[in-house]
């Protein structure tokens, strides 16, 4: 059986996309660092395949690519992408699949069968989704020491509060921090 892993790169205040307000559409360069490429790779595993929305798909597509030769671009590239999209006779960049209509039976076969674990990256609609039916096993939150204010949450409004297990963290010299956490289910209140 495969592990569903979210990884989100997110502000202090949540914030995983700023508001359309590109001033600091950037906002995650600053804390980049060979450091914290090495523990995110490290994070990802050795063999992953990925797990996306359209519109992360489309990003990811016009970039990894074109990136270079180098071992986060290689296993990207390499990794067959499992796309939620309404549009799938545009997927070019692969190896890729359509997960069909009912996105979420599609994952929950796709979790049972052998292979590499799935990897979720942006994809906020997906998330909310994949936590809100249970299908995630882990989160791991990229955690970036800056505050934006506004901008798009990690998850939509309509999810139910969700309980979470530390498992891990590690913190780069620019002050990014990577948590990990197993996904338990519904918050008990």
């Amino acid at each position: 059986m495969r592990k569903i892993r979210i990884f989100e790169h997110i502000s202090l205040d949540g914030v995983i996309e700023h508001d359309g307000d590109y001033t600091y559409g950037a906002w995650t360069t600053p804390y980049r660092s060979p450091t914290g490429a090495a523990m995110l790779f490290e994070a990802y595993g050795p063999n992953f395949d990925l797990l996306l929305g359209r519109h992360t798909y489309d990003i990811f597509s016009s970039f990894w690519p074109n990136a270079g030769d180098f071992p986060m671009a290689n296993a990207i590239n390499a990794a067959t992408k499992y796309i939620a999209t309404h549009r799938p006779g545009s997927l070019e960049w692969g190896p890729v699949k359509h997960l069909g209509d009912d996105v979420i039976e599609a994952v929950r076969d796709l979790r049972q069968t052998d292979g590499p674990d799935l990897i979720v990256v942006g994809s906020s609609t997906l998330t909310s989704v994949l936590l809100d039916q249970g299908l995630a096993d882990e989160v791991v939150l990229i955690t970036y020491p800056v505050l934006l204010g506004r901008g798009k949450r990690l998850l939509a409004d309509s999810i139910d509060a969700r309980e979470l297990v530390f498992v891990d963290s590690k913190a780069t010299p620019t002050g990014l921090l990577v948590n990990t956490y197993r996904h338990v289910g519904p918050l008990k209140s």
